[in-house]
């Protein structure tokens, strides 16, 4: 919306380089276009018009007759809000001016060094966390005033969003867009979702939007055949159903690194979780077999891509060096999260598939053939500071029939409690960021659902509201215990006590801070077993206390733990000359901490 010749209206600009002509459309003109025909600017395939006496609440489309003679309708590709679905036209929306109140925050988060920093992230479809009685959805507002109180007194201190760019089915959870500028009106307006963001700032927490920059839908009125040609789509996505986006064209980078940088800047998103990197690295991903396309040297992977990746980041972080930018990329594709004039991609985070697939196998395991895969938990300290990693238990990992987290797990209900409580504690104790998906912290026995709330029920029930609690509990003492972040990304926050008691599936390891003068000992029994006097050696010799035990009846657990101070002995064990003697939980973890002297 702007003045023109002291006349208020909308000027419209759209690129669409091969089309004959294009008119705007819309409920103002009873969608016959006659009368507002779009100029063609030049040579650059831009059109544009300026439409006095209209404004917010405009609903439109663009009318192209494409060179075959047909006639198209588009929604407006840049445009801000959109119809409610099944309906897809375009709706005219003003989002500046929005009176943000988050001034402290944003001058806080660009004084943080995030490498060095607590990362707990919940991950969150805002369609299906929470629901009205009726079953519609929760609007952004409602989401504030239930959910960022929710993420605070659950100790996450990142909230991320499944994509809320605006996508016609619901069970794309948002990964096929149309609308890559546009808030998905499912949950209200464009300041609707300002608002909410404002309000986790507010709280302290920051907020990560999950961005589709691979592929985008083939629904008629999106950027698929825009003008009637090829403009944005390179070739089908076999494997999605969808286009991969053309990286040979920098039209096609200008649009996407404008919209990463417009969610920065005009919504305060604080960072983007860019899903799919593997699929945009390798010109065949999602074939059968490589099917003979190759790049100009030979290889397989596609160029293009690559450096739209390193030019994206480093702009991003010329303009917002505080972003988080998170690849998620399934592959040993190097230097993934290495700057890139050093020849990286140029993240700075990137999800950990290795660790999640190896950690979900193994836990999935009988108790009495864990022996057999002992080094699925051992495997990922190899590699673990290669990258910068995040550490995901994400929505992909509960759905399609891979069984909820619990559900995973072996054995009865309180064996099922029991080893979901210690995967919760491996995970905030191995070096990496973390990340969870919602559900995960009630201990729900389905797979998750996007057409339905989650089972907040269960929190009736006496071992799933324990199970909340130790999630609650849990997650504070990963954020005030500096052991567990300060060293996140380096060899020196990490050392094993016994990485080799595959016989009892018990896993012992220092994570240490300071430059190695302050540190914390975790100790995780995978089999239903107890230990009374399990002998651990530790680095130096004192007064160690229990800082923290998973099977604390308050957590549901059997009430094996150590409630007095544990003095060393000038034993050797496992190659230390002190050591400790101390009750281990069955299927628990225990976190022992030295005294100050």
């Amino acid at each position: 919306m702007v003045k023109q010749n002291q006349t208020h209206g909308v000027r419209f600009t759209v690129w669409a380089p091969n089309a004959m002509s294009v008119f705007v459309v819309g409920n103002f003109n009873h969608w016959q276009g006659r009368n507002h025909l779009m100029d063609k600017q030049g040579e650059t395939g831009v059109w544009t018009l300026f439409i006095p006496e209209i404004g917010e609440g405009e609903v439109y489309k663009y009318e192209i007759k494409t060179p075959s003679g047909e006639r198209l309708l588009k929604a407006d590709p840049f445009a801000f809000y959109s119809e409610m679905r099944s309906n897809t036209a375009s709706v005219v929306y003003g989002i500046e001016n929005y009176p943000w109140q988050d001034g402290a925050w944003t001058e806080l988060r660009e004084q943080k060094a995030l490498l060095n920093a607590p990362v707990l992230i919940y991950e969150v479809h805002l369609g299906s966390w929470k629901r009205n009685e009726d079953g519609s959805f929760y609007t952004y507002r409602q989401l504030a005033a239930e959910l960022v109180p929710y993420l605070s007194i659950m100790g996450f201190t990142h909230l991320e969003l499944l994509p809320v760019m605006e996508h016609p089915f619901d069970g794309s959870w948002g990964y096929q867009i149309t609308g890559y500028y546009a808030v998905t009106s499912r949950y209200g307006a464009p300041h609707d979702l300002m608002y909410l963001i404002n309000q986790c700032h507010q709280a302290g927490i920051s907020v990560i939007m999950d961005w589709v920059p691979g592929h985008f839908c083939k629904d008629y009125h999106g950027l698929a055949l825009f003008d009637g040609t090829a403009l944005f789509e390179d070739e089908e996505h076999v494997q999605w159903g969808t286009y991969k986006f053309d990286f040979s064209r920098t039209e096609v980078w200008s649009f996407l690194i404008s919209n990463a940088l417009f969610w920065l800047e005009y919504f305060h998103v604080d960072g983007l979780r860019v899903d799919g990197v593997t699929s945009m690295l390798f010109l065949n991903f999602g074939k059968k077999e490589h099917c003979g396309r190759t790049n100009l040297l030979g290889g397989y992977e596609n160029l293009d891509a690559i450096e739209f990746l390193r030019t994206l980041n480093r702009i991003v972080f010329q303009h917002y060096p505080y972003a988080l930018m998170i690849a998620e990329e399934s592959t040993d594709w190097p230097l993934v999260t290495r700057p890139s004039y050093d020849g990286g991609l140029g993240f700075n985070y990137k999800w950990n598939m290795g660790w999640m697939n190896d950690t979900l196998k193994f836990v999935k395991t009988p108790f009495s053939q864990r022996e057999s895969v002992h080094n699925l938990l051992t495997f990922s300290l190899v590699y673990a500071f290669s990258e910068n990693y995040i550490l995901p238990l994400s929505h992909d990992e509960v759905v399609h029939g891979k069984y909820s987290l619990i559900n995973r797990m072996p054995g009865d209900i309180w064996q099922k409690f029991a080893g979901l409580r210690t995967l919760y504690l491996y995970l905030l104790c191995h070096p990496g960021k973390k990340h969870l998906f919602m559900g995960g912290e009630i201990g729900q026995f389905i797979e998750w659902r996007e057409d339905a709330e989650l089972d907040w029920f269960l929190l009736d029930y006496e071992a799933h509201s324990k199970y909340h609690q130790f999630v609650q509990e849990v997650n504070r003492l990963y954020q005030t215990e500096q052991s567990l972040w300060q060293d996140d990304h380096e060899r020196k926050g990490f050392e094993w006590i016994d990485v080799d008691n595959h016989e009892q599936s018990i896993f012992s390891f220092v994570r240490w801070f300071l430059k190695g003068k302050e540190f914390i000992i975790i100790v995780l029994n995978f089999q239903p077993r107890a230990y009374e006097h399990f002998r651990i050696g530790v680095p130096v010799s004192g007064c160690y206390q229990e800082i923290f035990n998973t099977d604390q009846v308050k957590y549901g657990g059997s009430g094996r733990y150590n409630p007095q101070a544990i003095t060393t002995k000038p034993i050797s064990w496992h190659n230390r000359e002190n050591s400790i003697s101390c009750t281990i939980p069955p299927l628990g973890g225990v976190i022992f901490k030295l005294m100050p002297a």
